[in-house]
């Protein structure tokens, strides 16, 4: 109880002034089965399962959590608020033995009034009891379950596991944005007239305002900008306006602010909106609210930021974001620094998915310059009845919380297709609620069908659109776990090896790193094919399935997903970097990086392939200062060297372009015997927080003699910690205690761990040993400085410059004609992935023709090909009446690339002919392939090649979903 003494001494010295976000975290007890522990919020009870036990073994209970704070007499007449960001799955808050109200929902936030039930100048208690049942029904009539409480991808971290905070403010003031609970909407900052070129917009506010006093009151509404450096912008003041006792009204002030700097991509540009009522000469209430301005548009297939195309290339993230041993719950400088990674890899977006994030996330990406995707909550269906209206409650209660956060560029309706009639009603609420704030609001799938959907796009398919964007939600699920480096080093794992997983062997989802950031290269190479400037119809990228390694459902050995390009201490893979190269840029790379992937060191005798990424045309590979071998290009930015004999020494791989002139390059070297242990240590800023709950990750590398990283170590390392710390460990079960120390293994010649603060200053002590290398120590203190984390400049200001040019442009085409079901031949070009074109299975009918708008050079045919996925058809394309292209289509996920057979001009150049129309005929029976065979998480039939014309199940069958004849640019 003395650290609950410590904070009730703190609140009697704060100030009467009323008081904003005021940090309710520290001194609590849970009390679980009889055990009760002094804790500091956010803490799941059961955090310990994190990582160390499967998804569904998560455990669930019932768990009471105490809190004991004074109420200084000076708060008389204020009213006081709690809100908590987020309890799973129920929480219900009693003050002083009264039930104050219950939240049901697991996901979002929600607050009470306590002004009612508190004991001013006295000892008040707080009891919340969460409960975190995976079948956890509402109290309301009738008791639906949630449909996201779902232990297939929801982890059930259990409790109060999100940050509180307390409200105290004069009976006139701003509303919370706590709908569900409170009724209210609170402040709402948005930009309007952007001018980028300019830098200039013009800046509103609006709060929702009481006034619970027993007068009316006279007030003027203030709106003052403020920059991250503390300079004071612009102040807009509204006429003073009577509001009456009992009252609520929406109070607005605004006006046009020059110089300002828009928020981007890895620019996380920050204003203080600061909104004040003022009566007489006295502030009254204040709110401020930090925020960032840019500028949205979602037509002709793309999206744009600040009038930039930006092609989407990302990740799907599980909202969870979790670490081992702790879960969700970590300080927010953590959060930067994981949603920071993401950022350097090259990822402009996250899509949190299945359920709306919190808020210490949502503020992270604003402040990393991360655009988001909020769902609200579901799993991969539609519902009707209670669970839908939950759904829309959960989608309002976020909107409103979270409109002002600028990350935030699309609103998930669903994590798959929802009926019109379903869209109609969230973007209602958007449009209630969210009017001005630049997001597109759709769900996954709604390829065309639904017209109020701004934005749409299946789970693994490569989708293209010349009207609203479509991009791929959740591309490449596949798995490796990062100790796994090649087939030719240890521990040896080759391609494929694994458990079984459905039916299937490992080998459908399963690889080495080597192996995976090949994948990684292979499925972006089929955005990078279709992105902006390569024809009318464009995709607008991907979200990759997981960025980090998850605590979810999982195949491998391992009781989590390690579909990740980071493991779950974020520790890169060569995956990561892979992306690193591919998506240095808005649509293509803005500058080469050159990436080897692997290491060197390995068995004398040992011949083996050397993959190196890079967008340059070219790409030379030296050994010990000799060229060795002839790179073999594949899927544009991988450059493979094949047969290479290992020797110990330096291998350099230079990146050039096409006139010979270097652009990049990589250096990598054999690490010697294990010599020593290198240790670091990863805190805030401002160092390690003496507050109960700040975390550090300590990481500890074998090195040879020249500090050179020793790639295939594997030691037990030895850990010992003193001072106020405590022990979190990582993904492996703990091994040891306090007194005799911990044991963990290396990987790959590394190691990370997480420790946490027990709340008491001074020094702390981490010391690592392990056989046979020298030892590290590392001494650092716990203090109480608290420096607020500022955003990210890295990437800089949206560029002024184009961000791609246009390659290939789409011909026009006039008329349409096939062999059979003339009818529907017209679908294959409606811009519709909805819909198709098949003949009827006759081989006589197995021809489609594309009659021009006027004569062209068709450089290119672009289809993409009904059950493509798992068919390949003999095709034969004609220029009128020439032969251009002949041979079978590859198995796809996305679109095939027919390059027309070129023939000499009169002049002697060699170029398209000249043709009035486009035939396309099916020669021969379609055979089926089982290249996607592996791929066993369609979520939908419409995900798996459904669409609206039924197969006639004949070997002569020709399906086009859609058909692109495309020309150079001029």
């Amino acid at each position: 109880m003395k650290k609950t003494l410590m904070f009730v001494l703190f609140l009697c010295a704060l100030s009467v002034k009323a008081q904003r976000d005021l940090s309710f975290n520290s001194g609590w007890i849970y009390s679980h089965n009889g055990v009760t522990k002094n804790i500091t919020l956010p803490r799941a009870w059961n955090e310990e399962s994190a990582f160390r036990v499967s998804i569904e073994d998560i455990p669930t209970d019932t768990v009471r959590y105490i809190r004991q704070f004074i109420v200084p007499k000076a708060w008389k007449d204020k009213k006081i608020f709690v809100e908590f960001e987020g309890a799973r799955q129920s929480a219900e808050v009693w003050v002083n033995g009264l039930l104050v109200g219950r939240h049901e929902n697991g996901v979002m936030a929600f607050g009470f009034d306590l002004t009612p039930y508190i004991i001013e100048g006295g000892t008040n208690t707080m009891e919340v009891l969460t409960d975190n049942s995976g079948d956890y029904r509402e109290k309301k009539e009738g008791g639906s379950t949630f449909q996201w409480n779902d232990k297939k991808f929801n982890a059930n971290y259990g409790g109060l596991l999100k940050n509180v905070k307390l409200h105290v403010v004069d009976k006139l003031y701003q509303t919370l944005p706590l709908y569900s609970s409170l009724g209210t909407t609170g402040t709402y900052v948005y930009a309007t007239d952007i001018d980028v070129r300019a830098h200039s917009a013009i800046i509103n506010a609006e709060s929702e305002v009481k006034n619970e006093h027993t007068k009316d009151r006279l007030v003027a509404y203030e709106m003052e900008v403020v920059d991250p450096d503390g300079k004071t912008l612009e102040k807009f003041t509204s006429e003073r306006i009577l509001v009456q006792r009992g009252q609520t009204v929406t109070l607005k002030a605004g006006g046009r602010i020059n110089n300002l700097h828009f928020w981007s991509w890895g620019y996380g540009y920050l204003y203080t909106v600061i909104t004040r009522l003022i009566e007489g000469r006295r502030t009254v209430d204040e709110v401020k609210t930090v925020t960032g301005f840019r500028k949205t548009d979602f037509s002709h297939g793309q999206i744009r930021l600040n009038d930039r195309t930006m092609m989407i290339h990302g990740y799907a993230q599980r909202t969870s974001n979790e670490w081992p041993g702790v879960g969700l719950s970590v300080p927010a400088w953590l959060s930067d620094y994981s949603n920071g990674l993401m950022i350097e890899s090259g990822a402009n977006l996250v899509r949190w998915m299945n359920v709306t994030p919190w808020r210490q996330d949502v503020e992270s990406c604003d402040r990393v310059g991360l655009l988001q995707v909020m769902p609200a909550g579901d799993t991969e269906k539609d519902v009707t009845g209670r669970q839908w209206q939950q759904r829309v409650e959960l989608m309002r209660d976020a909107i409103i919380y979270f409109r002002n956060n600028p990350s935030i560029v699309f609103y998930e309706s669903g994590n798959t297709d929802i009926s019109e009639r379903h869209l109609s009603e969230m973007r209602n609420i958007r449009d209630t609620y969210d009017p001005f704030g630049g997001r597109a609001i759709g769900s996954r799938g709604m390829l065309d069908k639904i017209s109020r959907a701004e934005y749409g796009g299946e789970k693994l398919y490569v989708n293209k659109s010349s009207g609203k964007p479509l991009w791929t939600m959740e591309y490449c699920p596949d798995e490796a776990l990062r100790k796994f480096w090649d087939s030719f080093s240890y521990p040896y794992h080759k391609e494929g090896d694994g458990p079984e997983n459905k039916g299937s062997n490992a080998a459908v989802y399963k690889h080495n790193n080597d192996e995976f950031a090949i994948e990684m290269i292979r499925r972006w190479y089929d955005f990078w094919t279709e992105r902006p400037g390569t024809g009318n119809r464009v995709s607008s990228g991907g979200t990759k399935s997981f960025f980090s390694d998850a605590n979810a459902y999982h195949r491998g050995e391992s009781v989590y997903r390690a579909s990740g390009v980071v493991d779950p201490m974020r520790i890169e893979k060569d995956a990561f970097y892979a992306h690193q190269v591919m998506w240095n840029g808005w649509v293509t790379p803005d500058s080469s990086i050159t990436h080897i992937i692997g290491h060197w060191n390995y068995k004398e005798g040992t011949v083996k392939p050397v993959y190196v990424i890079s967008d340059a045309p070219h790409v030379r590979l030296f050994l010990n200062d000799r060229e060795v071998g002839l790179e073999r290009n594949q899927y544009h930015f991988l450059h493979v060297f094949d047969n290479v004999h290992y020797e110990p020494g330096q291998l350099l791989a230079v990146s050039y372009d096409e006139q010979g002139n270097e652009l990049s390059w990589q250096r990598i070297e054999t690490a010697g015997e294990p010599i020593f242990l290198s240790m670091g240590i990863m805190t805030r800023d401002c160092g390690m927080q003496a507050d109960g709950a700040d975390l550090a990750f300590v990481q500890v590398e074998v090195t040879d003699r020249d500090n050179r990283r020793c790639p295939t170590a594997d030691n037990i390392i030895h850990f010992e910690i003193d001072g106020p710390i405590e022990w979190i460990g990582n993904e492996k079960p703990v091994v040891g205690n306090r007194k005799s120390g911990y044991d963990v293994p290396l990987e790959c010649g590394v190691v990370r761990v997480l420790i946490r603060s027990t709340g008491g200053k001074g020094k702390a002590v981490v010391r690592a040993s392990s056989k046979g290398v020298t030892g590290s120590s590392y001494q650092f203190e716990l203090n109480n400085k608290n420096i607020p984390l500022q955003g990210s400049l890295l990437r800089g200001e949206t560029p002024s410059t184009p961000s791609y040019t246009n390659q290939k442009v789409s011909v026009k085409i006039k008329d349409v004609t096939a062999g059979s079901n003339v009818a529907t031949a017209i679908n294959s070009i409606d811009d519709s992935e909805d819909t198709e074109w098949r003949n009827n299975g006759e081989a006589s009918t197995a021809w489609i023709t594309y009659e021009l708008e006027q004569p062209s050079r068709v450089d290119e045919v672009v289809l993409k090909l009904a059950d493509s996925y798992s068919c390949q058809y003999p095709l034969q394309i004609f220029a009128d009446d020439l032969l251009v292209w002949e041979g079978k289509t590859p198995p796809s996920l996305g679109y095939v690339h027919l390059p027309l057979k070129p023939v000499n001009d009169k002049a002697g150049r060699v170029l398209c002919p000249v043709s009035s129309k486009i035939t396309i005929c099916l020669k021969g029976t379609v055979s089926n392939s089982n290249s996607f065979g592996y791929i066993k998480e369609f979520a939908t039939p419409a995900e798996q090649g459904k669409f609206n014309t039924k197969s006639t199940g004949k070997s002569y069958e020709l399906g086009i979903v859609e058909a692109d004849l495309l020309i150079l640019a001029p």
